[in-house]
């Protein structure tokens, strides 16, 4: 049987009088692959430029590309915003008496403060600050802050410390008085981010409490020592 794609005289006559359909174009597959690769790179020059680029550079769009332009500018301002505010705070800072008010009660509106109050001949007060220096880095939206309690509340007593006070817009949301309430002595920093995250300072990826064992054990001693009593 004669091959319509043959490439014959015979074929090509046939062709002329449209007795056979046209010759089918063999794609050069090298070409469609470069071709397919331009196509790819063909990125708007918008599409690569930060927001004082996109300013320079308005002169030379057409108005198809000043929307796309306009767009872009509102994007990036957003991601600048949400930047802003996840990396605004990021440290545990030291603040004296005197700066109370400012950066704890009138920090911001829904912005979660985390203040702790230490002594540093007290080892446990040592010791979460060491936690919360690290929770600061790990929720940077959130403010950590220390001050040295006696700069705070005079004659604060020892036995209250370490102290931590969890606000938000200006109110007390929660607050851990004391070793026992901070976790004793061997609170490792997941266990203390847990707490802050119950009292809402801060979204833990934790899926549990890290003390859950503990806690498990000693509700289940409780629960045999009330029936022994009964």
């Amino acid at each position: 049987m004669q091959d319509p794609n043959e490439d014959t005289e015979w074929n090509d006559v046939l062709r002329d009088f449209g007795i056979l359909p046209p010759k089918e174009e063999v794609k050069d597959e090298i070409e469609e692959m470069v071709l397919q690769l331009q196509k790819e790179a063909e990125v708007k020059p918008y599409e690569k430029m930060n927001l004082k680029q996109l300013k320079e550079a308005e002169d030379e769009f057409n108005e198809e590309d000043m929307k796309a332009v306009e767009m872009y500018r509102k994007q990036r301002l957003e991601e600048l915003k949400s930047l802003w505010k996840q990396q605004r705070y990021g440290e545990l800072v030291e603040i004296a008496g005197e700066q109370y008010v400012k950066e704890v009660s009138n920090a911001g509106k829904d912005v979660w403060v985390v203040i702790h109050l230490y002594r540093s001949s007290i080892p446990m007060c040592l010791l979460i600050n060491k936690h919360l220096s690290i929770l600061a880095t790990k929720f940077p939206e959130t403010k950590f802050l220390k001050s040295i309690a006696n700069s705070c509340i005079e004659n604060y007593h020892d036995s209250c410390l370490p102290t931590l006070f969890v606000y938000k817009n200006g109110e007390i949301k929660g607050k851990l008085i004391g070793i026992a309430q901070c976790g004793g002595m061997h609170i490792t920093a997941e266990e203390l981010e847990w707490k802050l995250a119950e009292l809402g300072a801060v979204k833990t990826d934790l899926e549990e409490n890290p003390k859950k064992d503990v806690v498990d054990m000693l509700t289940s001693l409780l629960k045999k020592a009330s029936i022994n009593s009964n």
